[in-house]
């Protein structure tokens, strides 16, 4: 008699969870997004790759200009990309690089867009549908004399990706990075690198992006357990500090705690050095304290400072360092980074966010929201409704 043996279906998962427990409870969509993120990031390498000249030839004659302006612009998460690569950009491009928000662009136009500078306005959008990034490019348009639009979208059939300006290069990324969730993760993540790649010489990013898309692998996979342990200890309040690059990163991260605990946790972001200025009165018995710590050694003392600071003081319930160095004393609260040791502050954005994605998603899990749409009121969106546009007065 021949017995048939039968497979038994694989279980899926993401973030740990099996797929049909995500689906039940409204959480499909942020988990697959976060944990797409490094094979969305290698794809995004190769779509700039792929453009390279287009991208230089359109760029370079504003990038080259010491005269010219550089703005990185969006609205929320999208805005903070802004912060995380300006310092760097201005560094590296001739011209001057600045990042400003569209809502700020928006309200103030006369405080951001001279006339008489040229202009490369670089904008973001997840869905490119948000009024302010319309606006934006919009009020550009109209001030500036010699502009030239740098679109970074995730969405072909946004408003973003068919504005009718007379100077404009699009940067559309894979249809993945749309994310349906409510809270911006590998949309946030590849807008990010395909920036730093397009203005960065080319290649520059060709002997990184493994790297970098291995660690971020890995820290998703290795500090799940961590991250989940962390998120059920009910702390009320978060700090998330960063210096550098990293303090947008915090900013980025506090949002996203913000936006997937519905607001039921209190956030505050800041830089280790500033966090000591005011801000340290925020910490009670409960709250827990992220510090992004940096690889650059003389960043890292003073976030090391910080945190033994707030260790002596013994009022946190608890401070954990996110670390490519990690210190030998310190590793009980410590989220390793692997092999991104030798790696520069701006490559480890990527991990770095992995881990506050992560710990945000199952907060909001912990609290019985849904992460796909924990503001089950309505009374903010996934693009953001209610904005009246005004006209500048005579």
């Amino acid at each position: 008699m021949t017995t048939t043996m039968q497979a038994t279906p694989m279980t899926i998962e993401y973030l740990g969870v099996p797929e049909a427990e995500l689906q039940a409870t409204g959480a499909l969509h942020t988990a697959r997004e976060i944990e797409q993120q490094p094979a969305m990031l290698a794809l995004t390498h190769d779509l700039v790759a792929q453009a390279r000249a287009q991208l230089d030839a359109f760029i370079q004659p504003i990038a080259d200009n010491p005269r010219a302006r550089v703005i990185l612009t969006g609205a929320g998460t999208s805005s903070f990309i802004g912060l995380c690569l300006a310092p760097l950009l201005d560094r590296q491009l001739a011209a001057r690089v600045d990042a400003v928000a569209t809502t700020d662009i928006v309200s103030s136009p006369y405080l951001y867009l001279d006339p008489d500078a040229p202009l490369l306005l670089v904008s973001f959008g997840r869905s490119g549908n948000s009024p302010e990034s319309l606006a934006a490019v919009e009020l550009a348009e109209a001030q500036v004399k010699d502009v030239r639009h740098l679109v970074v979208t995730c969405n072909a059939d946004g408003a973003l990706n068919r504005v009718q300006v007379k100077q404009v290069q699009t940067l559309l990324l894979p249809e993945q990075t749309h994310d349906a969730s409510f809270a911006m993760t590998s949309s946030y993540s590849c807008m990010m690198y395909a920036t730093l790649a397009a203005l960065s010489p080319a290649g520059a990013l060709d002997e990184r992006i493994g790297a970098i898309t291995r660690a971020t692998a890995r820290v998703i996979q290795e500090q799940l357990p961590t991250l989940h342990d962390l998120a059920l200890r009910g702390c009320d309040r978060v700090v998330y500090l960063g210096s550098g690059f990293l303090q947008g990163l915090a900013r980025e991260a506090a949002l996203k705690l913000g936006e997937l605990s519905n607001g039921g946790v209190a956030t505050l972001f800041d830089s280790p050095l500033g966090f000591r200025h005011g801000p340290k009165t925020f910490v009670t018995d409960k709250t827990l304290v992220f510090v992004f710590v940096s690889n650059d050694p003389l960043t890292q003392r003073y976030d090391h400072d910080l945190i033994d600071e707030l260790r002596r003081d013994r009022v946190a319930a608890r401070i954990v360092e996110v670390s490519a160095q990690p210190r030998q004393d310190a590793l009980r609260d410590t989220l390793v980074v692997p092999d991104m040791a030798q790696a520069t502050d701006v490559d480890l954005l990527w991990s770095y966010v992995a881990v506050a994605q992560v710990y945000a998603f199952h907060v909001s899990r912990s609290m019985g929201l849904s992460p796909d749409n924990p503001n089950k009121a309505g009374t903010v969106n996934r693009v953001v409704q209610g904005v009246r546009l005004y006209t500048q007065s005579a």
